[in-house]
């Protein structure tokens, strides 16, 4: 078997990935923190965490998990981008009234 077979397999790839989706969050939260620029963490959270809720989906789909477990993250996802959604959301704009 071929390594990047296994990290596939094994699930170890969405490993590496949420690894460097946390480097990132860490990155942005020091860059905003620190001088002040970018979008501030807790608004970068939930877009965040909708895409970890995918990619555990996908590690669980990828190491034979059934499909509650599968359900679930994908359910935490929506849950994730719905939030995102609702942060984003301009407020005081009205479309008809």
């Amino acid at each position: 078997m071929h390594q990047v077979d296994a990290l596939f397999e094994g699930g170890r790839v969405i490993d590496l990935i949420l690894l460097l989706m946390a480097l990132e969050a860490i990155v942005f939260a020091a860059l905003y923190y620190m001088r002040g620029k970018g979008i501030a963490p807790a608004r970068l959270l939930p877009n965040l965490l909708a895409g970890a809720f995918l990619m555990l989906a996908l590690r669980a789909a990828l190491t034979g998990a059934g499909t509650m477990v599968i359900g679930g993250w994908l359910a935490l996802g929506l849950v994730g981008h719905l939030v995102d959604l609702v942060m984003r959301w301009p407020r005081k704009k009205r479309l008809f009234f």
